[in-house]
């Protein structure tokens, strides 16, 4: 099992990005709350994983912090809840937000997220409310630049989040500004999705 990769940071686009270690370049999959720190291309790394195999592929999901890789976890043991959601879940909410949402039960933010519906998020309340005080080690400020066309690219990342193409490209003209990074477009459209 790979529990960790440090190397240098040889691609970016989200949800992918790869890691070269010692020549070698494995590829992840990371939610947008990685993906807002992450350095330049070309410089070191070091990324929690986790290893995810099934009957028919293999995948290697990327943290920069343990908390989100634990949350990851935890959220796939939730009943119907999968890869693609937990890192959906990852991408719209910092681990400390989701922490305080399963706290007091509001079904409605949960709900918010791309593939989560009432049933869903009532039993993510109810399966994660006794880990809820555990949850926890959430976000940093957004660093760095992912691309030359940041609503483009915002909208490319949020339909690989879950959603359509027409939302997602009505989000990042909403929340873009002269000046923006991908990222910032991106943190502002999904913060504005669960208001």
């Amino acid at each position: 099992m790979i529990g960790r990769l440090r190397g240098l940071l040889a691609y970016k686009q989200p949800p992918w990005l790869v890691i070269d270690v010692g020549g070698v370049g494995y590829e992840l999959e990371a939610p947008m709350s990685t993906f807002y720190d992450l350095p330049d291309v070309g410089r070191d790394v070091i990324l929690y994983t986790h290893y995810a195999q099934k009957e028919d592929s293999v995948a290697l999901y990327g943290f920069l912090r343990e908390g989100e890789r634990r949350l990851f976890r935890d959220l796939q043991k939730v009943t119907g809840i999968g890869a693609k959601i937990a890192l959906a879940v990852l991408s719209g909410i910092s681990v400390d937000d989701f922490a305080r949402l399963i706290q007091t039960a509001d079904v409605a933010a949960l709900t918010r997220v791309p593939g989560i519906g009432k049933k869903t998020a009532e039993r993510m309340v109810v399966e994660l409310k006794d880990r809820a005080a555990d949850i926890g080690g959430g976000g940093a400020p957004i660093t760095g630049q992912l691309g030359n066309d940041p609503v483009s690219e915002a909208t490319v990342a949020l339909q690989q989040l879950g959603y359509k193409p027409a939302e997602a490209a009505k989000m990042a003209r909403d929340a873009s500004m002269e000046g923006d990074e991908v990222a910032t477009v991106i943190r502002k459209a999904l913060q504005a999705a669960l208001r």
